[in-house]
Formats: structure tokens, C-alpha cells, sequence
């Protein structure tokens, strides 16, 4: 085993052989002696969930700090992570590589070691420890935290070398991009023939599946760029009208950023098609028909096309990344905001705000596509941030299969993962001055969204929390690349020759089933049975079931635009466009008549409210079937206490409310649950449901 030695050496001063102590004791209580790291006991506690490459570098006895309760163990580093082993405890074999006492290297934000009540050092890379700490904190950027408390005396210079492998390990592990996932035929017990708990979107058969599955018959899977020479960044295979060739994709893919061109995110069942691009190269020079294959593909058969700038009234990435540091901040266990001005530090990190502002705007655009069939179009520069974000949403508002286990996971795979988020680049792993928790942002949405309408969504806020905490793990490469090709070539995955796919081939296309890696969906690699069991919100309703939902193409509902009209939403309100691109011979459309705009809006007016009449939660007038518009305003927006105030030690110990009228807020919301779960769910249904065999087979 890997165990045997340190792995590295740290500039630590020698010290004499200690005698061997037990952690509430002396030698004589041997069930209770902390092992030696390479001891068999210490092995086989990490054996199981070992890493490849991966080196215990120090390790000291201690204590981790909650609210009332020390729980006896040992602080392990190694170079991928620093985990905490409370004494007697062994890794389930169930969880082959994650528990509860796990900490990345990469998720650390900051580490504080203290001595006494007045020394205390802030350690950054380069730093020095200056004393023998007593305790050490470890901020996760994940809002965790981890406190343990050193074993005083003749063990103290242990305290001082794990102190400081974490200082040093954290440094060399700055770089990401050491990190190459798990191939699952190196897990134990786990068949190479292991299919992904859903389809990765690898494979042009995957593709082919989703689409058919949305039903988007007027729609092909392209593999212009199977070779990722038309655009690195995208996913080898996405989805274009039917009619438009490929070598006409790849002509009119030149003249958007990065070659993001056009391609359909979802279809709606009423008939409308949700699109998503990069920006115009404005520079470039199109010919005639490469204008025309541009105008057909945006689109998309439809005479009614809106073009949506998805960055218009939303944050910027600079904003988004100063209102996480300033929540993390605020967050903090030694946080200096007097408690009665906590509240109004808060609303200070303008965090809720933009919550709030990811919301509306997907509101409005949910709107766009349920209110005509037309063609919707999502253009951001990059199309890597804000596309996702408000594409994600708006599936959420619109698509009750979106809201299911299965559905939400495959959604982040399509909407995030294969379209390429740069997540390295937002988590701020790569140097660059580019760091911004866009998908932190989203989730918060979805657990707003959740706590609006807990019957509608079959996953819980603990499944969120799940994927969240994932967000920073070295055994998975789904959030540590920024785009596919970069993920497969660190897997391996790619081969040297371009392969051909029939609708009769139902083998995987992608790879040999031996370089299957672990992806984040891999939970019961990762998680055990128990925390699995919590994935399932127990009030969903089962009559939002998809099957129930649009069972044929309904567009009743739904009119059509006026003819050949080419729309501009911007501020709350669509303005008519002469044309559709910005190039010098790009077809003038007509002027679209007043008849068909709504008014300008107002600022605190939706455009749900301007098109139903009503503000959609006065209930006055009905909303098209399956759609869901949230409340954004003040108080409907709330505070992710689960999330955010873990590293408060009485959150930790499950307390999420921190003074009385803390406590009412909470009891006042557990009643209002249960008002809504009650008539929906019976005991019976309940022990069915969290049922830990099935959570995961019954939602696929």
C-alpha cells in the first residue's frame, strides 16, 4: 500500500520520538491509540477511496470542533486533500471516494491557525508558521469549515508539520489541471461495463436519444465538429434545422465568437424553439449565402424571431465574483456584523440581488417562448455563462421533466457541462483574472425556486447541496476542465479517427467502456446509501410527472407572431429590429406593427405582467400549462441559510436558526410545507420513496 512513507519532505525542525499516546489517554487504552500512517489501521481507513497518485504527506491526533461535541481523531494531508479520521471510524465500502471528513486541497479559501486566545496567523502560500498551533480552521470556498483542535504536549511538533504540508500542498496543488478523475475500472468492485447513471451527451447517439426524447422533429445532431476544429469549446455533436447541411454550419459558425454559432437548447412542446449563440463577428465578411444560411439557422422555420441579450440588466462577472467574496466574508464564524446589522450586511453583498435579477429575466423569457410559437434566441459574447444560466431557468419554469432527479442532472450536463461553462476558470484555478461562481449562482435559483414550489420538484435542497459540494472534487473531471475537449483528452477518451454512428448502433461511441471515468453523477461511487436517501423531496407532487405534461404537440394555446418579424428584447420589452444580422447585405425584414408589442414596461413590471394583465400571483388569469413564474420581490427572495452558514458551528450541528425570532421564521416555514406537502404525500408513499436502492434507478 501507498501508505508506507510521507511522500514529501517539509522543512520542519526534527523532534524526538514521542511516546505513544491515546486520544483521551495514555498507552494503556490501546482500543483508543491513534496509529501510526503506516500502520495497516490507518491505511485501511482511506484504503478504499484512495486516489491515483495520491500521498499522505503529515498527519497529527486531534480533536474537530462542533457546537458541544469534539469528536476524537486524526488530521491526514495528502496531496490531493486534507481529511479528518475520527478514531474507530472506516471508510464505508459503499463510498468509494467521498465522506463527510473530506476537504480538497483546491477548496480551501483560507486557513487560520491559532495558540491561546490572542495568537493568531493568517497562512498563505510562502507563509511560515510562526508558533505551534493549538487549532487550525479551514475555510472551504464551499462555505464548509473544518476545526480541529492539536493534542497538547509531547505531540505538538506534529501539529506543526500537518500545519504546514497543508500550507505547502495547497500551493502545488494550484494548478488543477493535475487532477485526471478516476477511470471506474480502478474502483473496486466496479464492472468496466458500468454505464453512466445518464447520458453524458458523448456520443452522437446520445444526442439523437435527447432529441427525440423533446420531440424536436424539425431538428438534426450535427457532427461539424466531431474533430473540435469548428469550435474547441463546444460540445463534438449539437443540434441544427433539419435543412441546413453541415458544410453550411461550418461556414456560417465562422462569424460568431468562437465559433458558437446557433444550435438549439430545447424545444417546447407548444412549438417554440429555444436557441442559444455566441456574439456576431461584426468584422467579418459574409457572403450572400452565408448570411442566408446565418438568418435560416436563428430561424429556425419560424416567422417570429427574438433575439435576446442575455447579459442586458444582469450582473457582470466582476459583480457576481466581489458579491461571493463579500458573502463569504460575511459568513465567516469571527464575521465582526453585530447581529442586528446582519441582515443589512446581507442585502450589502448585492448577492440576493442578483439572484433576483437571474429570476426575472428568465421569467421574461419563459414568457417569449410560452406566449407565441416563434423562434427565442439567448446571445451572449462568449455564450458560456449567462447562456447557460437563463437557458437552465427557463427549462426549470417551463419543463416539468427539467424538475425531476434524472432530468435536472442531465439539464447541467447539456446546458453547463457539454456546452462548455469554463468551469476551472470561474472556480479561479487557472491564474486568470476571470473568476466568477456563475454555477454557484444558478443553484441558488433553483433552491429559490424549490422553496416556492416544493410540490413541483422531485429532488430536495440536500441533492443540491450535494452538487454544490461537488463543485471542487479532485476524483471527478465534470466541473475541473472548461470545456469537453479539454475533459476527454485528460480522460483519454478521444481516438485518432473520426467514428460513424446508425440510428441501429447501441453501442457506446465514444471511448472503450475501460476509459469510463468518474463523473459527478456517479453518486453512489461517492456518497452512501444514507445520504443518498435525501436526494428526493418528499412533497413532490407525482401529478407533475412528465408523462402527464403536454401529451401531444398542443398549440392552442399558443398564436402565432406576425409575418417575417425580427424582435429585440431588451429592458423589460420587445423593440422591432430592421434586420436580423449585423452585416452590410443582411435581407431587411418589415417593421414590425405596434399591434404586436407590448408596452414599455416599468421598472417593477414584468413582462408576464404585461402579457397576462395581472400580476401572474394575484391568480386572476390563467398561465399556459407546466409553466411556473416565481415571486422576485423583497422578502420572496430568501437567504440559503443551509448553504451559506455551515461554517457557523451551531449550524453545524443542524441549527439553522441562530436566535428566537430565528426559530419562529423557521417553525413558521416547516408549517407552511406541510400545509402544501400533506394531501400529496402519505407515510406509506414516503418510506417508498426514500428507499436508498431505488433512489437512483427510479429517476432514469
Amino acid at each position: 500500500m501507498w501508505w508506507g512513507g510521507r511522500g514529501q519532505s517539509f522543512n520542519v525542525a526534527p523532534h524526538k520520538e514521542e511516546p505513544e499516546m491515546g486520544l483521551s489517554g495514555p498507552k494503556s487504552d490501546p482500543g483508543n491509540r491513534m496509529p501510526e500512517p503506516s500502520s495497516p489501521q490507518l491505511g485501511s481507513c482511506l484504503a478504499s477511496g484512495c486516489l491515483p497518485g495520491e500521498q499522505i504527506l503529515a498527519w497529527a491526533p486531534g480533536w474537530r470542533k462542533g457546537q458541544g461535541l469534539e469528536l476524537p481523531g486524526a488530521l491526514i494531508c495528502t496531496n490531493f486533500r486534507v481529511t479528518f479520521q475520527p478514531c474507530g471510524w472506516q471508510r464505508n465500502q459503499d463510498t468509494h471516494l467521498n465522506s463527510d471528513y473530506d476537504f480538497a486541497l483546491i477548496n480551501i479559501g483560507r486557513l487560520e491557525a491559532v495558540s491561546g486566545l490572542s495568537k493568531v496567523q493568517l497562512l498563505r502560500p510562502g507563509s511560515q508558521l510562526k508558533f505551534i498551533p493549538e487549532e487550525i480552521l479551514l475555510h472551504g470556498r464551499d462555505f464548509r469549515l473544518l476545526r480541529v483542535r492539536f493534542e497538547a504536549g509531547g505531540l505538538a511538533p506534529q501539529a506543526f508539520q500537518v500545519t504546514m504540508a497543508i500550507v505547502q500542498a495547497k500551493a502545488q496543488s494550484s494548478q488543477a489541471q493535475q487532477y485526471r478523475g478516476i477511470n471506474l475500472s480502478k474502483v473496486g468492485k466496479v464492472p468496466a461495463s458500468r454505464k453512466p447513471p445518464i447520458p453524458l451527451l458523448e456520443t452522437l447517439e446520445d444526442w439523437e436519444t435527447e432529441r427525440k426524447k423533446q420531440g424536436a422533429k424539425g431538428w438534426r445532431v450535427s457532427t461539424v465538429n466531431e474533430r473540435f476544429d469548428v469550435a474547441t469549446s463546444l460540445s463534438g455533436y449539437f443540434w441544427v434545422p433539419s435543412r441546413i447541411l453541415d458544410s453550411e454550419v461550418r461556414r456560417a459558425f465562422a462569424h460568431f465568437h468562437q465559433g458558437r454559432g446557433p444550435r438549439l437548447s430545447w424545444h417546447h412542446p407548444g412549438g417554440s424553439d429555444l436557441l442559444r449563440c455566441g456574439g456576431f463577428y461584426v468584422a467579418s465578411d459574409p457572403n450572400k449565402e452565408e448570411i442566408s444560411a446565418v438568418e435560416s439557422m436563428l430561424q429556425a422555420g419560424h416567422s417570429d424571431v427574438v433575439l435576446v441579450d442575455t447579459t442586458d440588466e444582469m450582473p457582470s462577472l466582476a459583480d457576481i465574483h466581489l458579491a461571493h467574496l463579500r458573502l463569504r466574508t460575511l459568513c465567516l464564524p469571527d464575521s465582526s456584523v453585530a447581529e442586528d446589522k446582519w441582515l443589512s450586511a446581507l442585502e450589502g453583498t448585492r448577492w440576493l440581488d442578483y439572484v433576483r435579477s437571474c429570476l426575472r429575466k428568465a421569467s421574461d423569457i419563459s414568457v417569449l417562448v410560452t406566449s407565441r410559437v416563434r423562434s427565442v434566441i439567448l446571445q451572449e459574447h462568449g455564450d458560456r455563462d449567462f447562456n447557460g444560466l437563463l437557458s437552465s431557468l427557463v427549462q426549470l419554469l417551463l419543463a416539468p421533466e427539467a424538475r425531476t432527479l434524472f432530468g435536472f442532472q442531465s439539464l447541467v450536463q447539456r446546458e453547463w457541462v457539454a456546452a462548455g461553462h469554463p468551469f476551472l476558470t470561474r472556480l479561479g484555478e487557472t491564474g486568470a483574472s476571470e473568476e466568477a461562481p456563475v454555477f454557484p449562482l444558478f443553484l441558488d435559483c433553483a433552491w429559490q425556486l424549490l422553496q416556492q414550489f416544493p410540490a413541483q420538484f422531485q429532488f430536495s435542497e440536500f441533492f443540491l447541496l450535494a452538487l454544490h459540494d461537488s463543485i471542487r472534487v479532485p476524483d471527478t473531471l465534470t466541473f475541473l476542465r472548461n470545456t469537453p475537449w479539454e475533459r476527454g483528452k485528460k480522460s483519454g477518451q478521444f481516438n485518432s479517427y473520426t467514428q460513424v454512428y446508425t440510428p441501429e448502433d447501441s453501442q457506446a461511441l465514444a471511448g472503450s467502456s475501460g476509459n469510463l471515468h468518474l463523473s459527478v453523477w456517479d453518486w453512489d461511487l461517492r456518497y452512501s446509501k444514507e445520504q443518498i436517501s435525501q436526494f428526493l423531496n418528499p412533497g413532490y407532487n407525482p401529478e407533475h410527472c412528465p408523462d402527464s405534461w403536454f401529451p401531444g404537440q398542443q398549440t392552442s394555446f399558443m398564436a402565432p407572431g406576425p409575418p417575417s418579424s425580427v424582435l429585440l428584447f431588451s429592458r423589460g420589452a420587445l423593440t422591432p429590429m430592421n434586420q436580423l444580422c449585423p452585416w452590410q447585405d443582411s435581407p431587411s425584414l418589415l417593421a414590425v406593427s405596434s399591434h404586436w408589442l407590448p408596452r414599455a414596461a416599468r421598472s417593477s413590471e414584468s413582462l408576464a405582467d404585461q402579457e397576462w394583465g395581472l400580476p401572474s400571483h394575484w391568480g386572476a388569469c390563467p398561465l399556459p400549462p407546466g409553466l411556473l413564474l416565481p415571486g422576485y420581490l423583497g422578502p420572496q427572495i430568501r437567504f440559503w441559510k443551509r448553504c451559506y452558514l455551515r461554517g457557523r458551528p451551531e449550524v453545524q450541528m443542524g441549527s439553522s436558526a441562530l436566535t428566537i425570532s430565528g426559530l419562529q421564521d423557521e417553525l413558521s416555514l416547516l408549517q407552511e410545507l406541510l400545509r402544501k406537502w400533506a394531501p400529496r404525500i402519505s407515510p406509506e408513499d414516503h418510506c417508498k420513496k426514500r428507499d436508498p436502492n431505488s433512489i437512483l434507478s427510479q429517476t432514469r
